[in-house]
């Protein structure tokens, strides 16, 4: 068997596989599951930031960001209000007891409050790195882009210097210049980013009028945007990248890797294929290192990186014309 371990956020890992924040990681014993399937790292399920709030006494009685998160809706579902801080505090340190790979905990962001004292109190129950799940939506015109921005370039400075675990941001890609946002974001202090988030995806009910969700689990066909970005950007910025969305295959967790993420973040396939996934795409990794003769997972990681590929261009283009030009 090849070596297929890895870094991700100065984290050692068994392997590049890593279980997503989501319902898939939100006991004590799903993380078990997850562990004895082979997973080489799990992202606890998202601490809200709205739950937060309630707990340090703030009341909500409305919360539009809630629909922003493809998580939130599951998340509702399965926690009640009573579900507090130490609660989640506690899913870390069982989490810790029970298995023995890296137990990463997550924070859903939408502003930039002064909760960096439970991140403090985070790292204390034991998990050994922190991710935030980050996005404002851009819907208020008063705002621009670098007011947008600003928000999380303070909450990331905030957050890494109140804790010493490794903080990695989990990010969409909704900024108008992305590449020169993640040199930004790269620079507060993290250790990882992960590409991309998942949100909330509005639909209508025609008949009775209400706005439901709709596309919650992720396709195969995501894959590409995460694809372009870690190859464009991987070796450009100092830290790890973990690729997220559309990985439903050994074969899709592959291409990430090629493309220079560290790792790879799923999620939506566990729903669909159980815990059975993991050890499947890590046969096939396994297989495909066996091969190409890849002794390590570093011959294999950036590979096909846009400063290592033969047609770097590929992943800079945007217009189908030299495609279909050839189809006749």
């Amino acid at each position: 068997m090849a070596d297929m371990s890895t870094t991700y956020m100065g984290l050692k890992l068994r392997n590049p596989l890593i279980v997503g924040s989501s319902g898939m990681t939100e006991s004590v014993e799903s993380v078990r599951k997850a562990a004895d399937a082979g997973a080489g790292a799990v992202v606890l399920k998202s601490l809200f930031e709205e739950q937060i709030h309630n707990e340090s006494g703030y009341a909500i009685d409305t919360n539009e960001q809630l629909y922003y998160y493809a998580q939130a809706e599951d998340y509702i579902r399965s926690y009640t209000r009573g579900n507090d801080l130490k609660q989640y505090l506690d899913l870390i340190s069982g989490s810790k007891s029970a298995v023995d790979v890296p137990v990463i905990a997550s924070i859903n962001c939408v502003s930039s409050s002064e909760w960096t004292e439970f991140a403090s109190q985070i790292q204390r129950a034991g998990a050994d790195g922190l991710e935030l799940n980050m996005f404002v939506l851009p819907s208020d015109p008063r705002k621009d882009g670098r007011q947008n921005e600003e928000v999380y370039l303070d909450v990331l400075a905030k957050v890494t210097r109140e804790v010493s675990i490794p903080v990695a941001a989990k990010i969409s890609y909704y900024f108008s210049g992305l590449a020169n946002m993640v040199g930004k974001i790269s620079a507060t202090g993290i250790r990882g980013l992960v590409m991309f988030n998942r949100f909330f995806s509005p639909d209508i009910d025609i008949e009775t009028f209400e706005v439901k969700s709709s596309h919650v689990f992720s396709t195969p066909e995501e894959l590409a945007i995460s694809l372009r970005w870690a190859a464009m950007l991987s070796s450009r910025i100092p830290c790890d990248i973990a690729a997220s969305t559309g990985i439903h295959d050994g074969e899709a967790l592959i291409k990430q890797l090629l493309a220079g993420a560290k790792a790879g973040q799923v999620a939506s396939v566990l729903y669909r294929k159980g815990y059975d996934a993991i050890a499947s795409m890590l046969r096939d990794l396994d297989a495909y290192m066996g091969r190409h003769n890849f002794s390590s997972l570093d011959e294999v990681i950036g590979k096909l990186s846009i400063d290592k590929a033969d047609n770097p261009a590929a992943y800079e283009r945007v217009q189908f014309m030299k495609y279909f030009s050839g189809i006749s």
